[in-house]
């Protein structure tokens, strides 16, 4: 059966979305298929092409479990709901569903204290830190607050994800066919440390093709790759 990671807190802007297409896209790049889950209500589905990894739009309740009842149906899938913020329930809720759940958030007290919470909360949640500064003093001052506060979880926390510009370019409606260098090796680090805690292996790229473009409608199986 395939594995569900969610991404979810309660706080927002903490990187939920571009860590969900960025985990996706490294994902695809190790080999590994794999199908965003939309779930946010204020966001629009992008467009599959050119992306290593599928669209599901899961807007809905009633998407949500035709989405996830799919991709546990299918063999050596990885399913990545994409959370949203300020919504306590619907992460309880995807946290009873899930096989992995990551817990993003950035190096400000209030994120801190927010993902304090959260891992209190879920038990079996890990931490990420998002949008992580690159400048040393920066990096060096985060690390501290990061020890200093989060000391009691720090089993729990995985390698940062470093503030990229470049990360954007997965949330456009179309993505570029070529990405950036610095982005794709991101896209693997992030993939690794899932794989890693999913107990997975690597295989080499290869592409795959559609689950379904819209979960509005039921999702089809996947075709086999040409």
């Amino acid at each position: 059966m395939a594995d569900i990671i969610c991404i979810i807190g309660n706080k927002g802007g903490t990187g939920k979305t571009t860590l969900s297409h960025m985990l996706c896209q490294g994902l695809g790049l190790l080999g590994q298929r794999s199908v965003c889950v939309l779930t946010d209500s204020y966001r629009e589905p992008l467009d599959p092409a050119d992306r290593r990894y599928l669209i599901a739009d899961a807007r809905s309740r009633e998407a949500l479990a035709k989405v996830t009842e799919k991709i546990r149906s299918l063999k050596a899938w990885l399913g990545v709901i994409d959370g949203g913020g300020n919504r306590t329930e619907m992460d309880r809720r995807l946290y009873g569903l899930a096989d992995l759940v990551l817990l993003p958030f950035r190096d400000s007290h209030e994120d801190i204290r927010t993902v304090i919470r959260d891992l209190e909360m879920f038990p079996r949640a890990y931490a990420v830190p998002t949008q992580w500064p690159t400048n040393a003093w920066q990096r060096e001052a985060a690390e501290k607050t990061v020890t200093e506060l989060l000391a009691p979880y720090r089993d729990r926390i995985l390698d940062p994800v470093f503030s990229l510009s470049a990360s954007k370019l997965l949330l456009q409606k179309q993505i570029p066919a070529s990405l950036p260098t610095p982005l794709a090796n991101a896209c693997r680090a992030v993939a690794h440390q899932v794989i890693d805690l999913l107990q997975l292996p690597v295989e080499d790229a290869s592409p795959v093709q559609g689950i379904a473009r819209n979960a509005a409608n039921t999702p089809r199986p996947a075709a086999a790759a040409a």
